[in-house]
């Protein structure tokens, strides 16, 4: 079966020669082609820490398994998450399969999903549904936010939450996030509430609000029942509760696929390992695969603990130790970390020195003149791609974002930045496109204020700064009989004119009859008007959208998310959608992941992203840098007063105290899961960026910092690289 070694891959061999010239593969080591090629019914539990090529191999199965003739629609791929099934949907674009069907590559609830719009008419009724002859809907992130704030908005009026201070959206996608546990996890959503206070040893106060969460999820999965709606959390328990256990659904599902496989099956969910326990007997073969180091996703419902019991209905248990990424050295970074952070490791031989690259400075703004210094070093002076360089931290703030690419915008280097689940408004380019659709829609009686606008035109007109958009804003928008509206350019002094250049007038008055004559005519749902303004006058040059891919991809997420609320949306009468949907944006909704930006981002560019993200994105590059080392954001949860990711797990006893201990035993166990995901993901070297201040002025001594500080105390001084 091997073909033997390649002088440009050692170590690594190629599929048999037919299934290598069917579908022009990349090259194996021999651990992955002996998975690959084992017997075309075996059901294999595949382990190992990231970097050892475990999806690699099973893209590679996938492959073997069409040449050898298996048809393709009786092959199913689950994943955690959508971006982790990029692999697979990348290695079968080159695949010519034949007619007749094709791989179905899901997550849980997008299978969910499928097999709901299937056996939906026959189960509605039974399931709970007060309307089962009408219509089913299916709501996104977004459109969930939309109607728990229908329910919860009464609520405040009435006193609910006083004793907490959060952001309206962050409280809605909080009670959504509880529904959404108990669905995962497997416990009623009335309980939600109790399993919260059970666990809950602070002040008395903090019980209400956990009862009040409880209360609001109830009433929003009786609105949904009411009114055909399916949130994530109806579309798994339905799924799960109904579906599963349902004779001809069950029966479609197993006699449909034959072949199955799970990637990062730690990264999944309690119910989601039920379901497989039980189906995996029924397949022909089965390729199961674990991150020992993964685990990312606990804050979502994941469950690392409970996805080892698949071993148990697998044949066969294979073990990827030797990583592909990460080099001796790095590995022992990786081990010397995890003692550190009280994590038993196997001591691993290598130098630590050559891999970790610092410089101590005082202040925030010299840490970052030094990143993108040294970012400038390795893409010009060593010729590195800057796709092979990821800069990372806790948190990816706007003005941490702004400063360090526009230092890398100056240099020449190609840069993107990655910030799923960010609240619509917090995008410039939206703020912008919403600010304009309010002043196009007069009858709104939506008025910006002179600095939205002022923002709005600094990014709508090229190279305009933020004064002279202060200039035109302060003297050519009005507003009258509660109505917003734009003055001619021509209409203020020459000088003044002068001041803000006519190159900028010129563009302004371009925008302003632009928006004049679109005012004239009958209004247009709210995304046919932003792809108009998007399309004719906005991506045009001199404006600020010209060849701008991320621009574009952030746009075209907005239009996504304004068509699907207007599809959904239809029982508002007293306002225009786009109105409703302009006013839920200004309340902070949280946005959907959409997965275009994922597989259409700038592939040559060194990418910003909160550490989390990168992970999730599953790949490796050649340098990463981690920002603000000693910020507490490394290690403190998000402020969730609604309510609590491992409470809600199916690890936690109800009635089980957390305590302090508990705590600290998490964000120590996250801390390293994290650190040692990040390493694995690496090639040559990790640069740790930190100064004794932070952004926002404090001193910074977190606990990643000093679990550093003591891996570095252990090495010889003189040949670090400081």
């Amino acid at each position: 079966m091997v073909q033997g070694r390649t002088p440009h891959h050692p170590g690594y061999y190629a599929l048999p020669i037919t299934c290598y010239d069917q579908f022009n593969i990349m090259k194996y080591s021999e651990d992955q082609l002996n998975l690959i090629n084992k017997p075309l019914e075996s059901k294999i539990f595949l382990e190992g820490p990231g970097g050892t090529g475990k999806t690699t191999a099973a893209s590679g199965r996938l492959l073997h398994f069409l040449s050898e003739g298996v048809r393709a629609d009786s092959i199913l791929i689950i994943v955690p998450q959508r971006t982790l099934s990029l692999p697979y949907t990348e290695v079968l674009k080159g695949v010519g399969l034949p007619a007749g069907g094709t791989v179905t590559v899901q997550t849980i609830g997008g299978l969910a999903q499928r097999m709901i719009e299937l056996f939906w008419p026959a189960i509605a009724e039974k399931a709970g549904f007060r309307n089962p002859e009408l219509d089913l809907t299916f709501l996104s992130l977004e459109t969930a936010q939309y109607y728990m704030a229908r329910i919860v908005k009464p609520l405040l009026r009435k006193g609910y939450f006083q004793t907490i201070k959060i952001e309206r959206n962050r409280l809605y996608s909080q009670i959504l996030d509880n529904l959404n546990k108990a669905a995962l996890v497997g416990f009623p959503h009335t309980s939600i509430g109790e399993r919260l206070k059970s666990s809950w040893v602070g002040e008395k106060s903090q019980e209400r609000i956990y009862e009040e969460a409880g209360e609001c999820a109830v009433r929003f999965r009786s609105y949904c029942l009411k009114n055909n709606l399916f949130d994530f959390s109806l579309k798994v328990e339905f799924f799960f509760n109904h579906l599963w256990t349902y004779a001809a659904c069950y029966r479609h599902l197993t006699e449909t696929y034959k072949h199955i496989i799970v990637d990062n099956i730690e990264e999944d969910t309690p119910v989601t390992h039920d379901m497989l326990a039980e189906w995996l007997p029924h397949f022909k073969s089965a390729l199961v695969i674990y991150d020992t180091e993964g685990g990312f996703r606990s804050f979502l419902g994941s469950d690392p603990v409970n996805a080892c019991k698949i071993k148990e209905v697998t044949g066969e248990n294979i073990i990827f130790n030797k990583s592909f990424v990460t080099s001796s050295n790095l590995r022992a970074f990786a081990c010397e970390l995890g003692r550190s952070l009280h994590r038993i490791k196997e001591k691993e031989t290598g130098d630590i020195r050559p891999v970790l690259i610092f410089k101590p400075h005082r202040y925030h703004i010299d840490m970052l003149q030094w990143v993108s210094e040294e970012i400038e070093k390795l893409v010009k002076e060593e010729q590195t791609k800057p796709e092979e360089i990821v800069v990372v931290s806790p948190f990816l703030t706007d003005s941490l974002r702004f400063s360090l690419m526009n230092r890398l915008k100056e240099k020449g280097i190609p840069v993107r930045s990655h910030r799923p689940s960010r609240a619509l408004r917090e995008e410039p380019e939206i703020q912008c496109l919403l600010t304009l659709a309010a002043i196009a829609h007069p009858a709104w009686k939506n008025l910006p204020n002179s600095f939205d606008l002022s923002y709005a035109l600094m990014q709508a007109i090229e190279d305009l700064d933020l004064i002279r958009a202060q200039l035109l804003a302060e003297n050519l928008y009005g507003k009258k009989e509660n109505k917003p509206f734009l003055k001619s350019f021509d209409t203020i002094s020459t000088a003044l004119q002068e001041r803000i250049t006519y190159i900028a007038g010129e563009h302004y008055e371009i925008l302003r009859i632009w928006i004049e004559r679109y005012i004239e005519g009958p209004p247009a749902e709210l995304d046919h008007f932003l792809s108009r303004l998007f399309g004719e006058v906005l991506s045009q040059k001199g404006f600020g959208f010209y060849s701008s891919l991320e621009a574009g991809d952030i746009v075209a997420n907005l239009l996504d998310s304004v068509k699907n609320f207007r599809r959904i949306i239809i029982d508002n009468e007293e306002k225009s959608l786009g109105q409703e949907y302009i006013e839920m944006v200004q309340e902070g909704l949280v946005a959907d992941q959409y997965i275009r930006s994922w597989i259409f981002e700038e592939k040559n560019s060194v990418l910003l992203a909160p550490a989390y993200t990168f992970l999730m994105s599953n790949r490796p590059v050649n340098y990463q840098f981690w920002l603000n080392a000693g910020s507490m954001g490394w290690w403190e949860r998000l402020y969730q007063p609604l309510t609590h990711p491992y409470v809600l797990s199916r690890q936690w006893s109800v009635n089980r105290p957390w305590t302090d201990d508990d705590e600290f035993d998490s964000r120590e166990r996250a801390l390293y899961r994290l650190t040692q995901g990040l390493i694995c993901r690496c090639r040559r070297k990790i640069y740790l960026g930190f100064s004794e201040l932070g952004e926002q002025g404090y001193e910074q001594k977190g606990p990643l910092l000093r679990a550093i500080q003591r891996v570095l105390s252990k090495l010889p001084q003189e040949k670090l690289n400081v």
